[in-house]
C-alpha cells in the first residue's frame, strides 16, 4: 500500500471513528428533563405573516445546525386515504402534492430530496418523526383493522419497511406522532400497537408520541392514551382555558394530572409528559407567553412533576422568528438540570375520607398535593378530569407533618369576588367586606352580614347569609374573638 493510500485510509478510519464518538454522546435521551421538541413542515410563520419572506420555514436542515432543538415531529400527514388509497403529505413551502411531483396513482408528494436533510439531522444525534393529523384533515379509521393496515402503510413507507414508494427516499424516521384534533377514537391504539410490533424486532428504536390538547382527558386521545403505550406525550398548554395564559390560575392549570396519568393510568408508567407552547404571539390564539415566563413555568413543573420531559414548541418557523426562542428556552432546562429528581415533601396535611374541604384547601393524597377547586368532599383523583374538584398542585414524597388543615397555592388562585363599597372596621371582622347581592364569591370567602362574620362553604352569588341554601357558615358576632374553623381557606 503506497503512503498516499495508507494516509487516505487512515483519514477515513479517523473521521468514522470521530463521527461514531459524536454519534453516541450525542445520541437522543428521553430520560432527560431537557429536552426540546420542535414541529417542523408547516410555516406557521409565512401563514401568519406572509410579507414577512425572509421568516418563511427554511429546509429541515436548517434547524439542526446548533444543539437547541432535540426532536422535530415533520407534520403533517394531513389525509390517511387519498388517491390510490396512499396517504397525503404536505409540508407547506418545503413540499407539497400541488407544488411537487406525486407518485403515478396517488396525491402523496414526491420529497425524496429531504432525504439528505433528515439524515444531517440524526446525525446530530436528534429525532425525526413522522407526524399525523393536525388541525385539518382527512385522518380516522372505520375499525381496527383498517388501522393495521395503515400502520403497516406508514412502517414501510417511512420507517424501517420496504417500498418502491419512498416519499424521503432513503431516510427512515425515527417514528411516528399522533397530533389528533378531532374525530373517533376508533383504531388508534390499533395502529400504534401494530408499529411496535413491527419496530419490536428492528435494529434500532422507534419513538411513538402524542400530541393531546390540554384538557383532561383529551376528547380525541384520551381512550387511545390510556390503551397504548407512549414514549412522549407533548401536551398543547394553548388555545385551552389550562393554558399557558392561565398558569396563574391554580383551578384552570392541569400539568399535575398529567403527571398522575402519566404514572397511575398509562401503561408506560416512563412516559415523559412535554410542556407544549406557542413559539411566538401568532403561533396559536391564545396561550403563548414571553420567554422569561415560560422559562420560570418550566422550572417549577420540572421541579415539580416526575414525568417532565422538557418542552415542545410550535413551530420552527416561528421559534426562529422570535429571537429564536427555541434556543432560550433549551438553554434555561440546560441549566435546571437534565437529570435527576428530588421530590418536593407532603407539607399539607393528609386527606381524610368524608371530609368536606373547601375551595382553595391542600391536601396529601397518593403521593401528590392536591388542591380544592371549590367545597368537596369528593376523594382526589378519584376522577381524573380538567372539570373535577381536585386538582394536583405537586408531586410529593414522605409522610405529612402539617397540623393545619389548609394552605397556600404554589401559585395563586383567581376569586371572582368584587370590592363591595363597605367593610367593617372592629373586632375579628376588621378588614372584611359586607356581604353583597351582585357578588360572586368563592369557597372560603368571609364577609359581615347583620353584625356577624360569615364564611362561604362554596361558590355562591346571590345566597343571603343564614338564609335556606346553607351556603354560608356563621363564625359568631363581629365583636366576638371566634376563630374561623382552620378548614377553610382564605381567598
Amino acid at each position: 500500500m503506497s503512503m498516499k493510500a495508507y494516509a487516505s485510509k487512515a483519514f477515513r478510519l479517523a473521521v468514522a471513528t470521530v463521527s461514531l464518538l459524536l454519534s453516541q454522546v450525542a445520541a437522543f435521551d428521553g430520560t432527560r428533563y431537557d429536552n426540546v421538541v420542535v414541529y417542523w413542515g408547516q410555516n406557521s410563520h409565512g401563514a401568519a405573516d406572509s410579507s414577512d419572506t425572509a421568516d418563511y420555514q427554511k429546509t429541515l436542515s436548517y434547524y439542526c445546525q446548533d444543539d437547541a432543538i432535540d426532536v422535530i415531529p415533520v407534520a403533517f400527514i394531513t389525509t390517511f386515504f387519498g388517491t390510490g388509497g396512499m396517504p397525503v403529505l404536505n409540508l407547506a413551502n418545503t413540499c407539497n402534492p400541488t407544488d411537487n411531483a406525486t407518485f403515478p396513482g396517488t396525491d402523496l408528494a414526491n420529497c425524496q430530496s429531504l432525504a439528505s436533510d433528515i439524515e444531517y439531522c440524526q446525525s446530530k444525534g436528534k429525532l425525526v418523526t413522522l407526524s399525523l393529523g393536525g388541525a385539518g384533515g382527512g385522518v380516522g379509521f372505520s375499525d381496527d383493522n383498517q388501522a393495521q393496515t395503515f400502520a403497516d402503510t406508514i412502517w414501510n413507507l417511512f420507517l424501517g419497511g420496504s417500498n418502491s414508494t419512498r416519499p424521503f427516499g432513503t431516510a427512515v424516521l425515527d417514528g411516528v406522532d399522533l397530533d389528533i384534533e378531532g374525530g373517533s377514537s376508533t383504531g388508534y391504539a390499533a395502529f400504534v400497537n401494530q408499529i411496535q410490533a413491527h419496530a419490536s424486532g428492528a435494529s434500532k428504536k422507534y419513538y411513538v408520541t402524542a400530541a393531546p390538547q390540554c384538557p383532561y382527558p383529551d376528547s380525541s386521545l384520551g381512550a387511545v392514551l390510556n390503551a397504548a403505550s407512549f414514549d412522549a406525550v407533548y401536551v398543547q398548554f394553548y388555545n385551552n382555558v389550562c393554558g399557558l395564559q392561565n398558569y396563574d390560575t391554580v383551578n384552570d392549570w392541569d400539568f399535575g394530572l398529567w403527571d398522575y396519568w402519566a404514572h397511575n393510568v398509562s401503561p408506560n408508567t416512563d412516559v415523559k409528559i412535554y410542556l407544549g407552547a406557542p413559539a411566538s404571539d401568532t403561533a396559536a390564539g391564545r396561550g403563548y407567553v414571553n420567554i422569561s415566563t415560560l422559562e420560570s413555568i418550566a422550572a417549577t413543573q420540572r421541579n415539580s412533576f416526575p414525568s417532565f420531559g422538557g418542552v415542545m414548541l410550535w413551530d420552527a418557523s416561528q421559534a426562529y422568528a422570535n429571537d429564536r426562542y427555541d434556543l432560550a428556552i433549551k438553554n434555561a432546562l440546560t441549566s435546571d438540570g437534565g437529570t435527576g429528581f428530588t421530590y418536593p415533601a407532603c407539607s399539607a396535611p393528609a386527606y381524610v375520607s368524608g371530609t368536606g374541604y373547601s375551595g382553595g384547601t391542600q391536601v396529601t393524597y397518593q403521593g401528590y398535593i392536591w388542591q380544592a377547586k371549590y367545597w368537596s368532599s369528593a376523594t382526589p383523583g378519584a376522577t381524573l378530569s380538567s372539570d373535577a374538584d381536585w386538582i394536583a398542585v405537586t408531586a410529593c414524597s414522605g409522610s405529612s407533618s402539617a397540623t393545619t388543615s389548609s394552605t397556600s397555592a404554589s401559585h395563586s388562585s383567581t376569586s371572582t369576588s368584587t370590592a363591595p363599597t363597605s367593610t367593617a372596621t372592629s373586632g375579628s371582622c376588621a378588614g372584611v367586606s359586607t356581604w353583597s347581592s351582585s357578588t360572586a364569591y368563592t369557597g372560603g370567602s368571609q364577609v359581615t352580614y347583620n353584625g356577624d362574620l360569615w364564611t362561604a362553604q362554596w361558590w355562591t352569588e346571590g345566597d343571603t347569609p343564614g338564609g335556606s341554601a346553607g351556603v354560608w357558615s356563621d363564625n359568631g358576632s363581629c365583636s366576638s374573638s371566634k376563630r374561623v374553623r382552620s378548614r377553610f381557606f382564605r381567598f
